[in-house]
Parts: structure tokens; C-alpha cells; sequence
């Protein structure tokens, strides 16, 4: 066979190999321009110009400025319970959703409920759960049940149950099959081969996650207070709201502290919790 035919033969039976076809560049030169159309079409829309960029990032050196140097003012004790209030609602919307989450992930894991519709409508329902922003959850439960940190708990918990729920779900459902069947090849019923065969090898990896989004949702809660859901947020909104900018500063490096020891201290505890498992 002579080296054109050879090379037609190849041409023909691999063709991605010999690059893009001139109808494959036609099409992706037509993708690209709709895609510049499109990111034009969204800035100019959105007025986005140099000179605004321009403007706004001197008011932001502005303010800058006057954070510089950080004070706690006055009021600084309403500061640190603020902050007392974001940690805790942290911890309280976290730990409800990690306690609901563990029932909702089982019923949620193929492995163990075989019931398709039963499976399907729980994801379902888990997934409009989620589908709704933190914030917009803070909104609805400020009206239903006022102002303060309980509408920040109930925020956090109701969308960290179904992110949580599903994460367990699948955490379950990728969890060595030996163990389980090895409990029933014993004489052990579905319930047992659940409980030891499949939660000891899963709740490690539970609790690390519980403990990350404990982490998250501590800097989450400080956003929920600015809507009045309680919290450190509220005390920023304040001092934003009268231009206090350096006492802004020192709540945001208080705030950066917080997290990094929590951090630091759910880092590690999630470590030993993964060694654990292997």
C-alpha cells in the first residue's frame, strides 16, 4: 500500500487524529464569536465601563484609608457577643442539619433504599431545598419569626440539610459493599449490616463534614446578620451604615482570626477522623 493511501485509510478511520474537519473549525469559529456577542452583549448591559471600574476602585482606596488604623470603638462589646452569636449560630444550624442529614443520606443512598420513587422524590425535595440561597431563606424566617439569631440558626439548617444530606448519600453509597454482606453472611438482618457494616466505615467522613461546614457556615452567619438574622453582620451593617470604617476593620481581622482557628482546630480534627478510616 503507498503512503496516500495509507495515510487516506488512517484519515478515514480515525479522523479526530488528523485534526478538526473544516465544518468542525466553521462550528467552533461560529461558538466563539456568539460567545464574544454574548460576554459583550453582558457587559454593556451591565454598564460596565473603564471609567466606572475606574471610579469605584478609588472610592474603594477611599475607604481603605479609613480603615486604617482598625479600632474597636466604643461599642466593642456588643462587637465580641456579635461575634459570639455568629459562631454559635454556626454551630447550632450545623449540628441540627449534621443530625438530620444522617437519616435523610440513608434514605437518599441507592445502597440501601431500593424504593425508586421513594429515593427520587427525597433527592427531589432535597434539591428545591438547595436550590434556595442561605440569604433568601434568612429573609423568609426574619419575617416569620422576627429579627435575631434564630432565623440565622433556621437559615443555616434548612440549606445545609439537603447539602449535607446529599453529600452523606453519596458517601454511603460508595462505601465497600464486603463489610455489609459479610454482617448478613453472619445471620445479621438489613438493619445490623446498616449499622456495622456500613456506618462505621461512613461516619468518619459524616463528621468531617459536619465539621467543614461548621467552618463555612461561620463565615456565612456574618453575612445573614446584615438581612437582621443576628449575629456579627448586624453590627457591620451598623458601622458601614455611619461610616465608622475603622471599627469595619477591626470586626473583618476579628472575623479573619475566628476562622482561622476554627480552621485550624477542624483541619486537624478531620485529619485524625480520615486516618481513622483507613
Amino acid at each position: 500500500m503507498n503512503a496516500p493511501a495509507n495515510v487516506a485509510m488512517w484519515r478515514e478511520r480515525m479522523p479526530a487524529a488528523f485534526g478538526a474537519t473544516p465544518s468542525q473549525r466553521a462550528l467552533r469559529s461560529v461558538g466563539w464569536a456568539a460567545f464574544a456577542i454574548w460576554l459583550i452583549g453582558a457587559l454593556w448591559y451591565f454598564g460596565f465601563t473603564p471609567q466606572r471600574l475606574w471610579n469605584g476602585l478609588s472610592g474603594l482606596g477611599t475607604i481603605v484609608r479609613l480603615m486604617i488604623p482598625p479600632s474597636p470603638g466604643e461599642l466593642w462589646l456588643d462587637i465580641l457577643k456579635g461575634l459570639a452569636e455568629s459562631v454559635a449560630m454556626a454551630f447550632l444550624g450545623t449540628f441540627m442539619a449534621a443530625l438530620i442529614a444522617v437519616p435523610l443520606g440513608f434514605l437518599g443512598a441507592r445502597n440501601v433504599v431500593t424504593n425508586v420513587l421513594l429515593r427520587f422524590s427525597l433527592r427531589r425535595l432535597l434539591d428545591g431545598l438547595r436550590g434556595v440561597d442561605q440569604l433568601i431563606w434568612a429573609l423568609a424566617y426574619v419575617r416569620a419569626v422576627g429579627l435575631g439569631p434564630l432565623a440565622g440558626v433556621l437559615a443555616i439548617f434548612t440549606t445545609d440539610v439537603a447539602v449535607i444530606a446529599k453529600v452523606y448519600a453519596e458517601a454511603i453509597e460508595n462505601a465497600e459493599k464486603r463489610q455489609a454482606e459479610g454482617v448478613v453472611a453472619a445471620g445479621g438482618g438489613r438493619l445490623a449490616a446498616i449499622r456495622f457494616g456500613v456506618l462505621p466505615q461512613v461516619a468518619p467522613v459524616m463528621l468531617a463534614q459536619a465539621l467543614y461546614f461548621f467552618e463555612s457556615n461561620t463565615r456565612s452567619a456574618a453575612i445573614l446578620g446584615v438581612v437582621g438574622a443576628g449575629g456579627i453582620g448586624l453590627q457591620i451593617a451598623e458601622r458601614i451604615r455611619v461610616r465608622h470604617w475603622d471599627e469595619v476593620a477591626f470586626i473583618i481581622i476579628l472575623m479573619i482570626v475566628t476562622v482561622a482557628i476554627i480552621d485550624t482546630i477542624s483541619g486537624r480534627v478531620r485529619r485524625r477522623l480520615i486516618g481513622m478510616r483507613h
